[in-house]
């Protein structure tokens, strides 16, 4: 039996040292809900310095010139953890694109952690970073898919690469959804990983955005729009976290970070939107008032609802949906 809500957490030195070493997220294996397509592992996408494994997911007669969406599981999980529990399959399917799941192993981490932490493995051309880039590559040979239409997404540890991937390749990904997870380049060693996840940083929207601009040197172009989720229970990851985003975000987008507009939204979510257009925002922050640390899914029936529940896939909205539509996915 997996519950729906988070075990109680330790607290204090505990705390700090589980939180620094796993950015726990047990896993749980599950059967995918009904889809279409098929997942499979993919071998042979590049020269894969982060020594991770690709896994895809794709809908059955996927359409040439359809979007990507690379989706990263937390600690200790797996790809078929997050493939099973996400609702991301169940999008693919109903919008027509494809997903890249990513998975690292206890090889590179003790607990299974994509290295958000570590500048080896966090930097553009880089460890991890690098291999996920070329999983993308692959996923748009193989499938001919938009480059114009590359997003990424991950829970915990795969939030926190998410956001570095988002600042290292803005010329890859038009849009990212970092959940529970961290801002970009907040630590660059394991040992600075704790107070970035447990701690306000104190720094400012400049500074947060400098962080972003510094890792991709030279960029002109635009950056990606970005969907913040964020438990307000959350003693893993604390809610400071999505504040921080926040802040990153509107100062790298260049809006500022006061509200254009808020709402209200099913499982005791408010969304508050930044960006001169309220109904193609910036940047969005789902705040998940009482929720805990993980991904926020609801399972059953209905345009607005995906994925399953388990250990820390919480039955509060489903954020994977709100998310595509935050990026326009539901409209081919």
């Amino acid at each position: 039996m997996f519950s729906a809500r988070p075990r109680r957490l330790a607290t204090g030195a505990a705390l700090a040292a589980a939180a620094l070493v796993a950015l726990g997220v047990p896993a749980r294996s599950a059967a995918a809900q009904p889809v279409s397509g098929s997942f499979e592992q993919v071998t042979g996408f590049g020269s894969n310095p982060g020594n991770l494994q690709m896994y895809t997911y794709a809908p059955a007669a996927l359409p040439k010139g359809a979007p990507v969406v690379v989706a990263l599981h937390g600690c200790t999980q797996s790809a078929a953890d997050y493939y099973g529990h996400s609702g991301w399959p169940e999008l693919a399917d109903r919008y027509g694109f494809a997903v890249v799941f990513p998975q690292t192993t206890a090889a590179n981490n003790p607990q299974s952690c994509f290295r958000w932490f570590d500048a080896g493995e966090s930097r553009r051309d880089k460890g991890e970073a690098a291999s996920i880039k070329q999983m993308v590559d692959k996923a748009v040979t193989t499938y001919g898919s938009d480059t114009t239409r590359v997003f990424a997404t991950g829970l915990s540890a795969g939030g926190g690469m998410t956001a570095d991937l988002l600042a290292d390749y803005p010329d890859v990904f038009a849009g990212g959804a970092v959940n529970s997870g961290l801002p970009a380049q907040c630590a660059t060693t394991i040992l600075g990983a704790s107070g970035c996840q447990l701690a306000d940083q104190h720094l400012s929207p400049r500074q947060w955005g400098d962080k972003v601009r510094a890792s991709a040197p030279g960029h002109e172009g635009g950056w990606p729009r970005v969907a913040i989720w964020q438990g307000g229970a959350d003693h893993t990851v604390a809610p400071v976290n999505g504040t921080e985003l926040r802040d990153q975000w509107t100062d790298v987008r260049g809006v500022g970070n006061r509200p254009t507009a808020t709402r209200q939204l099913p499982g005791d979510t408010t969304e508050t939107v930044y960006g001169a257009d309220p109904d193609r925002p910036d940047v969005a922050l789902f705040s998940v008032a009482g929720m805990g640390h993980g991904l926020a899914v609801a399972p059953g029936d209905g345009d607005t609802r995906c994925g399953s529940t388990g250990a820390y896939f919480l039955d509060t909205i489903c954020s994977s949906y709100h998310t595509a539509v935050f990026w326009g996915l539901d409209s081919r």
